[in-house]
């Protein structure tokens, strides 16, 4: 599914505001009647949205860089705690949970017939191993491919902006990634695990200062990802899957796809800073 995960915004670094927003969306828009949880567990499977869940896990590799330090501070023990606290099925039933309580069966119907398709299924494979690639490969090999289809002006470049958009119109994944990332820098400062010259406000200040560079770079990023991302399939084929997320009843889906995706990041972030706070090296931020 192209739900906006980290991997998509790996030029920016990792929330109370994302479970706000998740509260605000899931009540402004409570279902006449919410899925099964059988069938919101098929949902999941079927449009590759537990891959994208559990491919969350690989944003833990870069956490400590948030906080000015390195994985090699927390010793030999970093690596069990990343895997402890992103655990992946912890995070899948997290996700289903939200899910079953907030997803309408004919949305869900809705989404999962496009992607059990056989287009549908063939992007759901392609979207997935994108999830679970190696960061340097995958973003390596996208920025040749993207500077390829710049240099024959090829209409994928637009399409994968159209699709971008059909996901998060508002832009609001940006949004929610430095959210991410101001909690889960507070979080550690409250844990102990580093120590804050600047107050919450001081520190979003800072982040501020590079917003439109931060913005620039997660805008290229997407582009050399979906550059390697769908680079087996054809312009017509994109235009399909362009025009299908452009549905309304698929742009509800995202919606709530990216509310969840972003709830379960935010909280598994939040517990990551916590339980970092016993290995603890000290560091001024």
């Amino acid at each position: 599914m192209l739900t906006k995960s980290l991997s998509a915004h790996r030029a920016h670094p990792l929330g109370i505001w994302i479970l706000a927003t998740f509260i605000v969306l899931s009540v402004s828009a409570i279902p006449v009647r919410a899925a099964e949880r059988d069938k919101v567990a098929a949902f999941l499977k079927i449009t590759g949205f537990d891959v994208a869940i559990e491919s969350i896990a690989q944003s833990a590799r870069t956490a400590p860089e948030m906080l000015g330090l390195d994985a090699g501070d927390f010793g030999s023990q970093w690596m069990l705690l990343a895997d402890t606290v992103f655990d992946p099925s912890y995070m899948r039933d997290r996700a289903t949970d939200i899910l079953e309580a907030t997803l309408e069966d004919d949305l869900l119907t809705h989404a999962a017939g496009f992607y059990a398709s056989e287009l549908g299924q063939r992007l759901v494979a392609a979207e997935n191993q994108a999830h679970m690639a190696d960061d340097d490969e995958k973003y390596s090999q996208g920025a040749l491919l993207l500077a390829e289809l710049q240099e024959a002006d090829d209409p994928r470049i637009d399409l994968f902006d159209r699709m971008g958009k059909a996901i998060d119109p508002n832009n609001i994944g940006l949004q929610a990634m430095t959210e991410i990332q101001v909690q889960f820098i507070l979080a550690a400062s409250y844990a102990g695990v580093i120590t804050l010259r600047v107050d919450e406000q001081g520190l979003r200040a800072a982040l501020a200062e590079n917003a439109e560079e931060v913005a620039a770079s997660v805008e290229i990023s997407a582009l050399q990802n979906a550059a390697y991302t769908y680079r087996d399939f054809t312009v017509e084929e994109l235009k399909a899957y362009a025009a299908a997320l452009e549905a309304p009843e698929m742009m509800t889906v995202y919606e709530l796809m990216n509310a969840v995706h972003f709830e379960v990041m935010s909280n598994r972030f939040e517990a990551l800073a916590l339980r970092l706070g016993q290995l603890q090296p000290a560091q001024d931020l």
